[in-house]
């Protein structure tokens, strides 16, 4: 093999060539726009060297959204493939590439920037803070992940995409089934993100812990920043064992050793435990972001406080505990025994108790409640039913005895899909709506939204419950294709009616956004939502350093407190605020970090020794650097607050 020839992709076509063409005009685009409106001053001084908390927000959420729509295409294809019978569309290669790369994307490069970007925004406001605990590894954690999600792209075009499944089983990804480089691009850009994953749980965590304004106590903190919170805490303690997992694989891979082998002393099975152990509470490290979003949006447009707050604290916390002791119910087929399938299934059907009493709660705090059905709303009314339809199709799935039915079918697709569309996607998208005010000054349009909320509703259950159907009668998943006589054919075609359906209310989403950005009023106050908590009672967008007088909480709903009862919110006088410098050192840092992984990928090793010691020495400058940031004068606060006090008292 020559030099060049490792990079060439083991299973060329058309799309994909197509996809370097299109790649490649993209890029030269943004660089000549950057070049011709001379803004890449602007974009390294305000974007790529931020350490301002709502900006890294905003970069996570873009991020997100651009994997979105790549993890749609993704599932586009693949409906479209099993759309009839016999279909030719993909063949059995390219179908096994895009059913990986949609679960890795949507999963790891979507759904959690996604979470983070919500974080990043407004867990530091509800809890009164400047910014983060470690404003630098913030940005270094945002970086990281870019780095890593742009790693595991590149694979499409540069020698060739992973192909054995989200999971990547052994001995499946070993190098004698996996024998392409798609497998590696899978290990390493994961562990590249997954570390910056790991230093934003770190990082949150102390935030919320040591940051929060000294009157408010950890019962009085917003439902949002409760699970912020219990699911870094999960983060903290799972990604320790993806990053471990990862680095034998990559062992395995890269330097022969024979740890998920089936021969040579190896254990195959370990990868399944060990992937689990970390996969099944990353399901709640999505799901219970999405529990704290619900609450705010339920309780401000039911226009009533939380029902039960004590109890939805103590339900996230024993959820997060239980998430560690189910692992094992995704494999309850390959031989574990009796008395273990046993275990884990009342473990596993356990978990729904705390989950039905958030359930419980959000009713009773719209019973009596004047409810309002803004976009927000009804993604948050829209999930309850779905995700029930999720959670019970769980518990089936949970009986290790009728598991083996269920078991690798469309059925467990369905139930998934049931589970983290409305957990997350519908969570991510009420709370976009319902804080996009905080973030850009201005709401999206509550007309198109609705219409945006109906397409994605509608065309999500046409999509997956005929999946209940034909996963019962046998289809199995991951499977490319299917002869008539099967009689899958029908429900499959309506299922690819589903996605277009639901991609045409992503579209609209899109045209939202673009609309309500050209058109939408900017006079809309700092609380257009009539809301609750702390991150409405300062400006919208918000400035730099978020509050110009430390808050004063005696409750969880301390603005809505401070709205209707006069209690007062500021106290003290403005002094000068201290705020951290930006620094390009973490943008830097994850490039070298990009190149490391790609120098691995294709066992590269001069590059790669070379980028190590760089990363040691980026590690090194860091130490020893001297940075004690910068003070904003008093008069400048002022000047900035006389006019947001004017907006405030319009709406208060």
């Amino acid at each position: 093999m020559t030099y060049f020839d490792r990079f060439a992709i083991p299973h060329p076509s058309p799309a994909i060539y197509a996809s370097m063409v299109a790649i490649g005009l993209t890029v030269i685009a943004i660089l000549f726009g950057l070049t011709y409106f001379k803004k890449w001053g602007y974009l390294w001084r305000e974007w790529l060297t931020t350490v301002d908390h709502k900006r890294i927000g905003i970069m996570y959420l873009i991020a997100a959204l651009l994997m979105l729509f790549r993890g749609g295409v993704d599932a586009i294809m693949l409906r479209a493939q099993t759309a009839v019978p016999d279909n030719t569309l993909l063949d059995a290669q390219h179908y096994n590439e895009v059913f990986t790369t949609h679960g890795v994307v949507m999963i790891i490069f979507m759904a959690m920037p996604f979470i983070y970007a919500l974080m990043n925004f407004i867990v530091p406001l509800q809890i009164g803070a400047r910014d983060v605990a470690f404003p630098r590894l913030n940005a270094l954690s945002f970086w990281l992940f870019f780095m890593g999600a742009m790693l595991f792209n590149i694979s499409f075009v540069v020698g060739g995409s992973p192909d054995a499944g989200w999971t990547s089983y052994f001995p499946l990804a070993g190098n004698d089934f996996s024998t392409s480089v798609g497998t590696n691009y899978y290990l390493l850009s994961i562990q590249i993100a997954g570390i910056g994953t790991l230093i934003s749980g770190i990082n949150f965590m102390t935030t919320i812990f040591k940051m929060r304004v000294p009157s408010m106590t950890l019962m009085k903190m917003p439902m949002f920043t409760w699970t912020a919170l219990i699911t870094n805490a999960i983060v903290v303690f799972a990604f320790p064992v993806l990053t471990v997992v990862l680095l034998l694989g990559t062992m395995d891979r890269l330097f022969g050793t024979h740890i998920f082998t089936m021969t040579n002393g190896g254990m195959d099975m370990l990868w399944a435990n060990l992937f689990w152990v970390w996969g099944h509470p990353e399901v709640y490290i999505l799901i219970l972001p999405a529990f704290g979003i619900y609450s705010e949006i339920v309780s401000t447009f039911s226009r009533r406080n939380l029902y039960g707050y004590k109890s939805m604290v103590a339900s996230i916390v024993i959820i997060s505990f239980l998430s560690f002791l189910v692992w094992a119910h995704h494999f309850f087929t390959m031989g574990q025994g009796a008395l273990a399938n046993s275990i884990f299934s009342i473990t596993t059907m356990a978990i729904a108790i705390p989950t039905g009493i958030k359930i419980f709660n959000w009713l009773l705090t719209m019973r009596k409640g004047r409810i309002e059905f803004t976009v927000p709303m009804l993604y948050t009314i829209g999930f309850i039913p779905i995700f029930t339809i999720g959670g019970v199709t769980g518990v089936m799935l949970g009986m290790a005895s009728a598991d083996y039915q269920y078991h690798n079918t469309m059925f467990l697709v369905a139930h998934f899909h049931y589970t983290i569309i409305p957990g997350v996607v519908f969570a991510m998208l009420a709370g976009l709506t319902y804080w996009w005010p905080k973030m850009f000054g201005y709401m999206l349009s509550e007309k198109i939204g609705k219409w945006a909320f109906w397409f994605i509703a509608i065309g999500f259950n046409v999509t997956f419950f005929p999946m209940f159907f034909t996963g019962l009668d046998g289809q199995a998943r991951r499977m490319y294709t299917y002869s008539e006589a099967t009689g899958y054919g029908p429900l499959n075609l309506l299922s690819f009616a589903g996605a277009i359906v639901l991609m045409a209310g992503v579209a609209i989403l899109v045209y939202n956004i673009y609309y309500s950005t050209r058109y939408a009023p900017r006079n809309i106050g700092s609380d257009p939502w009539n809301a609750r908590t702390l991150e409405w009672a300062t400006q919208s967008p918000v400035q730099s350093y978020n509050f110009a007088r430390t808050p004063h909480v005696e409750s969880t709903e301390a603005f809505w407190d401070h709205k209707k009862k006069g209690k007062p919110l500021f106290k003290g006088k403005i002094e000068k605020i201290h705020m951290p410098n930006n620094s390009g050192m973490p943008f830097i840092m994850s490039s070298i970090f990009f190149v490391w992984g790609f120098s691995f990928v294709f066992s590269m090793w001069i590059p790669a020794i070379i980028t190590t010691i760089a990363i040691f020495a980026c590690m090194a400058h860091r130490s020893f650097e001297k940075d004690d940031g910068y003070y904003i004068p008093v008069e400048e606060i002022e000047a900035t607050e006389k006019d947001s006090e004017v907006l405030t008292d319009e709406t208060r």
